[in-house]
């Protein structure tokens, strides 16, 4: 059903009121109803030539779009206008996808160490770049400097992880199965495998996705969000200084016609997804249908359980910074407290906490939180806080109206703390993907676990507690597939695969790790029968006593 209402409500989308869907990262979307003011500026920015626009990047060139249709791409915490991004038209696209088939076929034969030299110096270049990635970031998306800094050294550190995947690579290997038979395996490229990125981090899920794909053989075609490319566009470009061959790793940009277009290209062997549920299970239906392997991570409910016995300064100090951090527009927020018996005391002690934290533009030095993308997101945390309120949350501080000096036009929301938060209400239904912290009161630890696993969503889940017993017991009967102790956010490093589960999740193998290096290679098996008795004249004997 759900699959089915998002494909209506797709179909539903002109190409000019497209825009607005933001097909890539538009979280959530499932009771959204703001895509007319998106629409009326992407029809008013196509009828008129723009003086700055975001190229698209095919065969290691920028490319200037002959599109006629733009989305505006805005500063959020001024409403600047930075740049008009094109929506590329049939021909550009189905340039970027061929130059990629036509690139694979001799990228798949470069040996393995070459392809990891190249990400090691792409790993290198990125580090060279990264204060130009960071303020790229601040001024298309609005983090905060050091949280785009922050953003930009998570996605170096998986460029890093794809120059060592040599023995992830390896196949297996068993001799004399049969006699004169032996039988071994080996990972081998999909071919041209495709990319639709998220808007909240517009530097790190690109290289989350094209650098895996690129050193297991494949090329790449990698849709960013619309609402800031640029970041994206420079990973692509150092890729190419670092010696990534054209058409490896092209760029193209779009909202529901491009993503269409890289579902059903009969090119495109694989598709990588981060954003809502309503898209992701639209792309994994349609590009399933079209026999294409899909990873894609949605939303989120992430809870943190607060047992009696924590230590009480460092979990709420960590719980502030986990809810509010990003403005609260990551997968792995913590959206919800549970607050076990006496721990419900301490509830109160987080106003002030969310009191000192310094919500304004993202270049502000000092600067805890920057706005939100955009003025639509916005209207849409701000309607559910009141939701929350009207349903009969308590609200122990209010982040609406917020005025930030120097920047009145910006799309702020400070922390917002809901209290006395049930499981029917709609704020706790809906991921907000705000700075708002949910708190909700548990008599025992049974009912908070009870609570916790009613959810529908598993990205992530944390307990706090002193106790090793309580520790394990929540690891081992949470449903939540990436669990933490007494650290509110459990990312692990990309080493490991980033392993949400429940309906944060659908696909064929989870991002980065083992997993991540599988979703982009198909296991070859050989078996082959080299009998002795077929043995060359003139060698037979070789080896004998």
């Amino acid at each position: 059903a759900a699959a089915a209402a998002a494909a209506v409500y797709l179909a539903t989308c002109t190409v000019a009121s497209a825009a607005a869907l933001v097909c890539s990262t538009m979280r959530p979307t499932a009771s959204r109803c703001t895509h007319r003011g998106a629409a009326r500026r992407a029809a008013a920015s196509a009828a008129r030539t723009p003086a700055r626009t975001t190229p698209l990047f095919i065969d290691n060139e920028e490319v200037t779009s002959e599109s006629t249709e733009y989305v505006e791409l805005l500063n959020p915490a001024t409403q600047e206008l930075l740049s008009h991004v094109p929506l590329a038209t049939p021909a550009e696209m189905e340039r970027a996808v061929r130059s990629a088939e036509t690139a694979f076929e001799s990228w798949r034969n470069t040996p393995v160490p070459e392809r990891m030299r190249v990400m090691l110096r792409l790993q290198a270049l990125v580090k060279e770049n990264a204060e130009e990635l960071a303020h790229n970031v601040v001024e298309e998306h609005g983090k905060t400097l050091v949280d785009a800094r922050g953003s930009v050294q998570r996605g170096v550190e998986v460029v890093e992880h794809a120059c060592s995947v040599g023995t992830l690579l390896m196949g297996e290997t068993l001799g004399d199965v049969s006699r004169s038979i032996d039988t071994y395996s080996y990972k081998a490229p999909l071919g041209v495998c495709a990319g639709v990125a998220p808007f909240n981090f517009p530097a790190m899920i690109p290289m989350w996705m094209a650098p895996l794909a690129a050193v297991c053989g494949n090329t790449f075609v990698l849709k960013p969000s619309e609402k800031d490319p640029g970041a994206a566009v420079m990973v692509a470009k150092l890729a190419a200084e670092a010696g990534l061959p054209p058409g490896v790793f092209n760029v193209i940009h779009g909202t529901k016609d491009s993503v269409d277009f890289l579902c059903d290209h009969p090119a495109v062997k694989a598709m990588s997804f981060v954003g809502s549920n309503t898209i992701g299970e639209y792309i994994h239906d349609r590009a399933s249908r079209n026999l294409k392997r899909v990873q894609a991570n949605m939303a989120a409910k992430n809870h943190a359980v607060v047992l009696p016995d924590a230590n009480k300064e460092k979990t709420l100090d960590a719980l502030v910074g986990a809810a509010f951090g990003a403005a609260g527009q990551r997968c792995m927020a913590l959206t919800t407290a549970v607050f076990v018996g006496d721990a419900q005391e301490w509830i109160s002690e987080l106003v002030p906490r969310a009191d000192r934290l310094v919500v304004s533009a993202g270049i502000t030095e000092g600067a805890d939180l920057g706005p939100l993308i955009s003025a639509e997101s916005k209207q849409r945390v701000e309607a559910l806080i009141a939701r929350g309120i009207d349903e009969g949350a308590t609200c122990l501080r209010d982040g609406r109206n917020l005025k930030v000096p120097d920047y009145p036009n910006g799309n702020f929301v400070g922390p917002t703390l809901l209290d006395n938060v049930t499981a029917d209400m709609t704020c706790y239904q809906e991921e907000i993907f705000g700075p708002v912290l949910l708190c909700v009161r548990a008599d025992t630890y049974a009912d908070a676990l009870k609570f916790v696993n009613a959810n529908r969503y598993g990205n992530g889940a944390a307990v706090f507690t002193k106790s090793g017993a309580a520790a394990r017991m929540f690891q081992r009967e949470v449903k939540a597939s990436q669990v933490g102790i007494n650290l509110p956010i459990p990312v692990p490093l990309p080493y490991f695969s980033f392993t949400g589960g429940a309906d944060s999740f659908i696909g064929r193998g989870h991002f980065l790790g083992k997993q991540g290096i599988d979703f982009f290679t198909q296991v070859k098996t050989v078996t082959s029968n080299w009998s002795e008795t077929e043995m060359p004249t003139g060698l037979k004997g070789i080896g004998a006593d």
